[in-house]
């Protein structure tokens, strides 16, 4: 029995692969992902140098150099992020600006720092000056770094309506963030976890949707259904063998889009920077990771979350018998939600973000918590579970309901 299933699951993947449709839905995805979200975007898009004639996207090509020159700068810097520390980054910069040394200055960190300045210094802002912060703030009055941010939390979370018990719920997580963070050059790290592993889901739902919505109901297309019902391994079999394809589509699809981030990743940034707080990124964030923690966090919400999403899709597939049908509304499974979440109240906004692929692993840096039995839990504990779950759930549903369309 375990070599007819074996058989069985190797005709049917290689029977997906041989798609057309699916080939070119693999190499799209990676396309995007990789070369475009990736590669280009470190090397061109995002990190290319802005100084003189560039292109049209406003930098050059030339971010590989750019950030092993940040890097190098920044080595002088890393380290503990201390009140000290700050004050002669802040200096450094000033010093570069003021000789106009704007190719140097790119090096810095300085558009990260400028954030963390107008968010806990507001009061040293000169509303009448429309520079930069970092480029005239007098670097002596920057002090009480971590004092100031305890506050900046407390308010944001005041006027986020957060307050009470979930407040202490948050304070209390927030407690085991270590502290003075650890600092580094977060830029390149910014980028993949904000934009490239953060967004990956998103583009991932896209390309699954394609193959996989068609793994049951192309058999109506094909006009392979009542063949289907005359095989000796049977109908369940089949549909076990059909719905593991799918899941082992997702993992290759998710391992090829890996595979390339990294080694994009290692390529351009190495490993520097990967013991780095993630309060780098955001300072006011509460988990306590670092960057290589908060990547983890990230590739295994979107692998789960497709996971997760394949079974939907597949349940989809197999009640509708309309390829076109079936397509259309795995695409609203995924994409519908942030359409019409803002016409929702806020607490079903949050709930649509635990179907698969609609939320963002990227919550990691937010505060966003459910209230569940009359306890608060911070969102990404429930964002990387729910939706495997949900997508588990369907998975015998699907088989059932693929033998009611055949019996039919």
């Amino acid at each position: 029995m375990k070599i007819v299933k074996r058989e069985l699951f190797r005709m049917e993947h290689k029977k997906l692969w041989r798609k057309t449709g699916v080939r070119i839905s693999v190499f799209l995805c990676f396309t995007y992902v990789v070369i475009f979200g990736t590669v280009l975007s470190f090397q061109w898009f995002a990190l290319g140098s802005r100084s003189g004639y560039s292109t049209a996207f406003g930098n050059h090509f030339d971010g590989y150099s750019v950030i092993k020159d940040s890097q190098e700068y920044t080595q002088s810097f890393t380290g503990d992020l201390t009140d000290e520390t700050l004050q002669q980054l802040v200096r450094d910069y000033q010093r570069m600006s003021d000789a106009g040394m704007d190719e140097e200055s790119q090096r810095t960190d300085y558009l990260t720092i400028n954030i963390w300045l107008e968010m806990l210094w507001p009061e040293l802002k000169d509303s009448a000056n429309y520079n930069q912060m970092i480029s005239y703030v007098d670097p002596e009055g920057l002090t009480g770094l971590y004092e100031r941010r305890q506050q900046a939390m407390e308010e944001f979370l005041e006027n986020n309506n957060q307050t009470g018990r979930e407040k202490e719920y948050i304070l209390k997580m927030e407690e085991k963030v270590g502290i003075p963070f650890r600092y580094d050059w977060t830029q390149g790290w910014s980028i993949l976890l904000g934009e490239v592993i953060g967004g990956m889901g998103a583009v991932m739902a896209l390309f699954l949707a394609i193959p996989l919505s068609s793994i049951f109901s192309g058999e109506w297309h094909d006009n392979t259904g009542a063949l289907i019902m005359t095989t000796k391994n049977g109908w369940q079999q089949i549909a076990y063998v059909k719905i593991c394809t799918g899941i082992a589509f997702t993992a290759e699809l998710f391992a090829v889009l890996t595979l390339g981030i990294l080694i994009s990743q290692w390529f351009f940034l190495g490993a520097a920077g990967w013991d780095t707080s993630i309060q780098n990124i955001k300072m006011l964030a509460v988990a306590p990771m670092n960057m290589l923690q908060a990547e983890i966090y990230e590739l295994a919400f979107t692998f789960l979350g497709a996971v997760g999403y394949a079974g939907i899709v597949m349940l989809l597939s197999a009640a509708i018998k309309s390829n076109v049908l079936a397509l259309l509304l795995s695409l609203a499974v995924a994409y519908a939600p942030s359409t019409v979440a803002r016409y929702l109240p806020y607490g079903a906004q949050k709930a649509m973000d635990l179907i698969p692929l609609a939320g963002s692993g990227a919550d990691i840096f937010r505060t966003n918590t459910f209230h569940i039995l009359g306890k608060y839990i911070w969102s990404p504990y429930l964002l990387i579970t729910v939706p495997v779950l949900i997508g588990m759930i369907c998975i015998p549903f699907t088989a059932m309901r693929w033998s009611r369309r055949l019996k039919v």
